[in-house]
């Protein structure tokens, strides 16, 4: 591990956070836990698998967009700039922005699974060998702070693409972005990837995949809670589903008990009924007048936008606004 590497919370920390977690969703009407916790080390590696299948459009489409126009973005950016990026997984899109930006200052990956993260940076280390780069294990929907790189930022960007963000409800999509706009502070800004609405036989598939990639995902959550806190969820009495909620605008994955049962965790029981889901993931879909709202109602101003040919995704610059 490098030794520039920074764990913001213990492991101990992390597993009691996780465990609270889980009570407290396994005790809630409907069920749901939060999507963060599909990444350990396991589900970071099916997750780069999904990533790969055929019906999942977003990371082949969000690329193109980044590969046709990552010089002019990078422009945009301007020189000397620290680019961080929250759930940076296996760091595979940013080299596309990295490669055109004039005397980055600093690269800043943020991941739960510090091990999965540092284990993808050899090729980004030796594809850019000259910049800095200064991985941060850490949850960043809470509060963190950033590490100071030697050379002297003109500006903080969020790089935040992979339409993450539609993972949160929008009460919480609000807060995390103000939560980023004062990690930029003045003058700095995100450049966000963001999945727009299309019709639902597009958008099915892609979470519930022919292979079953996207179910082992879902599934290995429960797996993680019996490796990681001792729960005893039997997996073959969950079945994975995907779901597309028009009223809400978003897809929705559920873990579904196939039968009547039990569940023991930390020396609490949940009883599940047949039928009842576990809600793991939300992934809203955007439209663009809801964007620039949301840009402006968290302390942004759109600048800029870049879409693929369908209109299928979005790239959207917004800037810190005082």
């Amino acid at each position: 591990m490098p030794a520039n590497a920074q764990r913001l919370n213990s492991p101990a920390d992390e597993r009691e956070v996780f465990l609270q977690d889980m009570l407290t969703a396994l005790s809630g009407r409907p069920k749901q836990t939060s999507p963060k916790y599909f990444y350990d080390e396991v589900g970071s590696r099916l997750f780069d698998r999904i990533c790969e299948l055929p019906e999942y459009y977003p990371t082949r489409t969000e690329r193109r967009i980044l590969e046709q126009h990552g010089a002019e973005m990078a422009r945009v950016l301007g020189p000397r700039v620290m680019l961080v990026e929250p759930g940076s997984g296996s760091s595979t899109k940013v080299p596309l922005i990295l490669k055109h930006l004039r005397e980055p200052a600093a690269y800043v990956p943020m991941e739960i699974c510090l091990e999965h993260m540092v284990a993808n940076l050899g090729p980004l280390e030796a594809a850019f060998p000259q910049l800095e780069i200064l991985p941060v294990a850490a949850d960043f929907t809470r509060p963190f702070s950033l590490p100071t790189p030697r050379l002297r930022a003109r500006r903080r960007v969020v790089f935040f693409p992979g339409s993450t963000l539609g993972n949160f409800t929008p009460e919480e999509a609000r807060q995390l972005l103000r939560t980023l706009r004062r990690v930029v502070g003045h003058g700095g800004a995100v450049l966000l990837g963001v999945d727009l609405q299309k019709p639902s036989e597009v958008l099915i598939p892609a979470y519930d995949d022919a292979q079953g990639v996207t179910a082992a995902f879902n599934l290995n959550l429960l797996e993680r809670a019996n490796r990681e806190l001792g729960a005893d969820f039997n997996i073959g009495n969950f079945s994975h589903r995907a779901v597309w909620n028009a009223d809400a605008g978003r897809i929705e994955m559920h873990l579904v008990s196939r039968c009547p049962q039990a569940v023991h965790l930390a020396g609490e029981t949940f009883h599940f009924a047949t039928d009842e889901a576990i809600i793991t993931e939300y992934s809203h879909k955007y439209t663009q007048p809801a964007l620039q709202s949301l840009a402006a109602e968290t302390g942004f101003a759109l600048h800029r936008t870049w879409e693929d040919e369908k209109g299928w995704f979005s790239l959207q610059y917004w800037v810190a606004v005082d």
